[in-house]
Formats: structure tokens, sequence, C-alpha cells
């Protein structure tokens, strides 16, 4: 019995006119042009017209394709069930339109049976992309995809390019913690697999706008934003616990990527806090002096700036090493304290005043706050590099055949 390398979900609801020439188109290229053994699986979820009769009536005419019905309707609720029980090695999906080249699928689905990758998508906004849609959808999808970024610190380019792939293994380990039965479920899914260190492989895709698409443009967006805000939420309270499954790539013992996206934050948070420090500084000025004023701002701006930075630029959640975390931080403040102490010392003798006072204690914050970024960075939040995979080959058949054959060796 040959192996299922892959298994392409169509989720489809009430598209009885374009499910028949989309899944024999699908299923040809299949046959002349895809190298991996591959099954087509419609997921009909709720149709009310001539829908799973036509899927059904494929799944008998052609061998490689197979028909599910799933009574409620919602596109993550489909996917999630179908992929939660294939055997296939690659679980992927794309629209039933075929708005994606086709020419796209092995680029998609051959890093992940080769173990380059974990997750890949299609993308409609990176160079060498080929796209023939409206400004409404194209000002739409480039918004949304910079909220993402903004607001929730991802790396992808394209959540919503309806063509996209999964190792089995890797999405065993995450559709447990998807909720969304709707169209977020692609963010929510993405935004778990890049907090769970997976890598993901993005290729530019030609597509094409279908213009009968009945997608409401507006509903989706509003509950794309309601998905952004429970998932943003559920990490801001650790409600929502994400394994670990792959450690990050180090370059010089530190991750390779969100260099830039970790900087700006930390920048934004150093400048509030910078600025709660002076005022508090200045306010506690007038009942004490300059140093114990000194020690008390930094000591409650470093509390605060340790948690915003251990949320916000490392994306740590939950309660688990917070204190440790905190106890770190404080040290790495103790440093800020030594140069902003040393320096109102060295003042003392010419009796500054206040506006000297604050100019030399921001110089020296600003030397204090580049080493603790690389403090925070290597030491505070830093994790440990995990050990190399001892099974280079990712097929899970592949591992299989190789333990027994070590077995029999011993």
């Amino acid at each position: 019995m040959r192996v299922l390398q892959v298994d392409i979900v169509v989720p489809v609801r009430n598209e009885e006119r374009d499910l028949g020439p989309s899944i024999r188109r699908l299923t040809g290229f299949l046959r002349e042009s895809f190298p991996f053994t591959a099954r087509v699986t419609i997921a009909d979820n709720g149709s009310t017209d001539a829908t799973w009769a036509i899927a059904d009536t494929l799944a008998r005419e052609l061998p490689e394709v197979r028909a599910v019905r799933l009574e409620l309707p919602g596109r993550g609720r489909a996917l999630r069930a179908i992929w939660s029980q294939s055997e296939a090695e690659v679980l992927a999906y794309m629209d039933v339109d075929l708005s994606t080249d086709l020419n796209a699928l092995l680029p998609l689905v051959a890093p992940l049976l080769s173990g380059h990758s974990d997750l890949a998508i299609g993308t409609r906004l990176a160079r060498g992309s080929r796209v023939i849609r409206g400004p409404k959808r194209e000002l739409i999808s480039r918004g949304y995809n910079l909220l993402l970024r903004t607001l929730m610190g991802a790396r992808f380019s394209d959540a919503q390019c309806g063509f996209k792939a999964i190792r089995r293994d890797q999405a065993r380990a995450l559709l447990p913690l998807t909720r969304d039965t709707g169209w977020f479920f692609d963010t929510e899914l993405l935004v778990l697999a890049e907090r769970a260190g997976l890598r993901i492989h993005e290729i530019p895709v030609d597509w094409i706008d279908d213009l009968d698409s009945r997608v409401d443009i507006i509903a989706t967006a509003l509950a794309d934003l309601r998905g952004m805000a429970r998932l943003g939420a559920g990490f801001a309270r650790g409600t929502i616990a994400v394994p670990r499954l792959r450690g990050p790539v180090l370059v010089a013992g530190r991750p390779a990527a969100g260099l830039p996206l970790q900087i700006a934050r930390f920048t934004i948070i150093g400048v509030a806090s910078t600025i709660a420090y002076v005022a508090l500084f200045l306010l506690l000025r007038l009942v004490m002096p300059a140093q114990a004023a000194n020690v008390l701002s930094l000591l409650l701006t470093a509390v605060a700036n340790t948690a915003a930075n251990r949320r916000l630029t490392f994306g740590i959640s939950g309660r688990s090493d917070a204190a440790r975390h905190q106890v770190k931080g404080l040290i790495a403040f103790g440093l800020g304290l030594v140069l902003t102490a040393g320096s109102l010392a060295a003042l003392s003798p010419a009796r500054p005043g206040r506006l000297a006072e604050v100019g030399v204690l921001l110089a020296a914050n600003l030397v204090a706050t580049v080493i603790r970024f690389l403090l925070y960075r290597h030491w505070v939040f830093g994790r440990p590099e995990r050990p190399p995979d001892p099974w280079p080959v990712t097929s899970t058949v592949q591992r299989n055949d190789m333990a027994t054959q070590g077995e029999r060796t011993t």
C-alpha cells in the first residue's frame, strides 16, 4: 500500500457551480504534474444546494477524491475536523475557485516533505507574486496583515491566502489550541505556529481573484479583529499556552529572526519607562535626596519595564518563570543604578541644578539601556539552544523504518 503523502482539503459551502470543474482540473493536474501521492478531500460544510450531491458523485467517479459531509458551516471547523483525522504526511488546503496557480502546489509542499519547514503558505504580498484583484480587497488585505505584524508581532506576510500546508505531526500539536471555526482559523494557526517556534515557508503565488466570491468582506474583517483581540487577551493572561515545538534558530547565540521588531518594541517601552522614571524622580526629589529618589524611581520602573518587555518584546506569557525573569531584570537594572548613581556622585561636588541632574541621568540611562537590551536578549529572556534532532529525516514513515533497522542491528 502506497503511503499518502499529501491530503488536499477543499472546503466548500454552496459551491455547486464551481465544484465539478475545479475538482476535475485539480485531479488532472495531480495525475500529470505532481510527483507525490495525493488525495483530494472535498469538505462540504453545511451546503444547502446541490454541492453535496456533486461532491459524492465526484468521489465515486475519481479514485483520488473523497467527500466528507459536515452539517455545520465554517471553513475553520471543516479544516480542523479533516486534518485531525487525516493520515497523510502533509495536510494542505486550497479554495475551490482555484484562484492560486496550481504550479505553486509543488513548491508549497516539497519543503514540508523534505523536512526543511513545518508550515507553508502562499503569499500574494511578496516580491515575485502576480496578483489580479480589485483595489478594495488589496487595501483591506495589506491593512489586515500590517495590523497583525504591528499588534501581534507576526512575521509572515499574508495570513489570508487560501493556499496553505502543514506537516501532520505539527498540526496534531496545534489544532487542539485553535478555537475559530471560520475565516480567522488561518491566522490563528499561523500565530500559534510562530509562537511554537515552527519554520514557516512562504512562496510567492500567481493569484486571480474570484469576481463572484460571496465572502462578506466587512463581516469577515470584523470577525478577524475579534479573533485578534481574543488571541491577544489569551496570550496576555497566559490562558493560551503554546508548546515550544522547535527551538529558535540561533546565530551567534541569539535568535536569527525578529531583531528589528524587538528593538522597536524595546525602544517604545524604554521611552515610556524613561518618561515615568523622570516624572517619579522629580516628584520624589521634592521630599528626599537625589540618590534616594533615583533608587526608588529606578526600582518602580524596573518592575514595570521587565514585565512589559517580557510580554511584548520577547513574547513570553503566563506565570512560568515570571519571578526568575523579574529577579534577572532587577539585576540588569542594577547596572543602570550603578551608572546613574555614579553619575550623580560625580556631579554632586559642582552643586548642579535640577536640569543638569536630569541631563546627566538621561545620558547615563541611554548607555544602560543599550546594555540592558543585550542582557534581556541573551540572558534574562534568552532560551537555551536545543540539541539537534537525532532524526534528521522528518517523514514519519522514514523515521519508523530507520528505528526498525536500528533495532535489527542491535
